[in-house]
């Protein structure tokens, strides 16, 4: 049986979650410039509520992104730092692929199609499909403008529901697709993923880890007069 702490700071939200004992407990809150502060008080509260030494971790999984270039460095260097002083690998996840988890969490959907808000007049978008339990990437991860995405996803679009900011950032990208409440990924969501890929052995060293931007442009830009 697995031991599994998820770690997510990818987008405003701020996430972790543990599994141990087979139970899943977790934490989530909306910090959108604190992560470096909430993030490692969140994680110690959450392995003495359950009773489980970070040196019981097997593994430690994190949002490898895409989502704010900013919080997917800090979750992946405080991931980083924690599976070093353990000695355990880790586990990469798709923020986009733990929305997708989410929508299914809530609604049982098994189709959806995940935006994050990715500024510059993009987003970043994947397109899920649940098969035998594990979900499958119709289209590779991307970043897309807006009015792009109805010719860039598969035709099995009219049959999926929604996830992440992007949608509520522009809301018309589609139509005839079933909206969820999924907004931002949750930890708890991510572990899910987390763990079959600790059953396939899908493990990396902490040196290898590599975060996914899908572009190296900056998002911030400098307004007038600033």
């Amino acid at each position: 049986m697995s031991t599994i702490l998820a770690i997510d700071t990818s987008t405003e939200a701020c996430s972790v979650a543990l599994l141990y004992r087979n139970e899943i407990t977790h934490d989530f809150i909306i910090s959108a410039r604190d992560h470096t502060k909430q993030i490692l008080p969140m994680i110690d509260k959450l392995l003495k509520q359950s009773g489980c030494a970070l040196s019981q971790v097997n593994a430690i999984a994190f949002g490898q992104g895409p989502g704010s270039f900013t919080g997917v460095r800090i979750g992946l260097g405080v991931a980083q730092g924690l599976a070093l002083g353990i000695d355990k690998p880790m586990i990469g996840v798709s923020t986009l692929m733990t929305l997708a988890q989410g929508v299914y969490r809530t609604q049982k959907a098994t189709n959806v199609i995940a935006t994050i808000d990715a500024r510059m007049n993009e987003v970043y978008l994947g397109q899920y499909q649940l098969i035998n339990n594990q979900w499958q990437a119709i289209i590779p991860e991307c970043v897309i403008a807006p009015e792009k995405v109805v010719e860039h996803v598969k035709q099995v679009y009219k049959n999926s529901y929604t996830a992440g900011t992007g949608w509520q950032t522009y809301p018309n990208m589609l139509k005839d697709i079933q909206p969820s409440e999924i907004l931002l990924p949750h930890a708890q969501d991510m572990i899910v993923i987390a763990e079959q890929k600790w059953q396939k052995n899908q493990l990396l060293n902490v040196e290898d880890v590599e975060p996914t931007y899908l572009r190296n442009e900056v998002t911030w830009k400098k307004l007038p007069g600033r």
